[in-house]
C-alpha cells in the first residue's frame, strides 16, 4: 500500500480528552434515562466502545452499517446494509459516528430512525469535517473538528487499512488522493 500515514494530525491524549468532554455532556443530557446508542459501522466501532464505557446511564448499544453512497457518488436513498436487532420506538436515540463529512448518510439515517418512531434522535461524531457539508446538519456532540484532509486511524481507514491505530494521521497516498 502505497500511502504515506506519518503526520499525526491528533494525538491519542487529545482523544482522550474529547471522550471525557463528550460523554460528560451525553451523561449530563441524559441523566434519568435510557438511551440507545446506535454505532455506525465500520468506521465508529472504536469511539462507540470507548464512549459507552464512560456513559452512565442505562445504554442499549448497537450497530448499523448505512451508506447513502454508490462509489463516490449520492443516491439520495439510504441503504442499510446491517441493520438493528434493537426497537428504537418511543426511545431516545444516540448515532455514533466516526466522521461527519458531507452529511447526506446521516441526514437520511436521522430520517430513518424517526420514521421508526424513535422519541428522539441524536448525533455524535468524533470527528467534524464541515469544510466538506452538503447538507446541513451539525452534530449534537461534535467531537473535534478536522480540516480538510483524508485522515485515518482511531477507526477510519483507507482501503479497509489503518483503523488500528490510536490516534489519527493524515494519509497522504503517493499514487493520489484516496476517494
Amino acid at each position: 500500500m502505497n500511502a504515506d500515514t506519518s503526520k499525526v494530525l491528533i494525538t491519542d491524549e487529545q482523544i482522550n480528552e474529547m471522550l471525557d468532554r463528550v460523554s460528560s455532556e451525553i451523561n449530563r443530557d441524559y441523566e434519568g434515562r435510557e438511551l440507545v446508542v446506535i454505532g455506525i459501522l465500520t468506521g465508529a466501532y472504536i469511539f462507540t466502545a470507548d464512549l459507552t464505557r464512560r456513559l452512565t446511564m442505562p445504554v442499549n448499544v448497537d450497530f448499523m452499517q448505512v451508506s447513502s453512497y454508490q462509489g463516490t457518488r449520492s443516491t439520495g436513498i439510504l441503504t442499510i446494509r446491517k441493520d438493528l436487532t434493537v426497537d428504537v420506538q418511543d426511545q431516545d436515540v444516540l448515532v455514533v459516528e466516526d466522521i461527519i463529512d458531507t452529511g447526506r448518510t446521516l441526514a437520511l439515517l436521522r430520517e430513518e430512525l424517526y420514521g421508526r418512531g424513535a422519541k428522539s434522535v441524536k448525533l455524535c461524531a468524533a470527528f467534524d469535517k464541515p469544510a466538506r457539508r452538503i447538507i446541513d446538519i451539525v452534530p449534537d456532540y461534535r467531537g473535534i473538528v478536522v480540516p480538510d484532509e483524508f485522515i485515518v486511524g482511531y477507526g477510519l481507514d483507507y482501503n479497509g487499512q489503518f483503523r488500528n491505530i490510536k490516534n489519527v494521521r493524515i494519509c497522504e497516498v503517493i499514487d493520489g488522493r484516496p476517494e
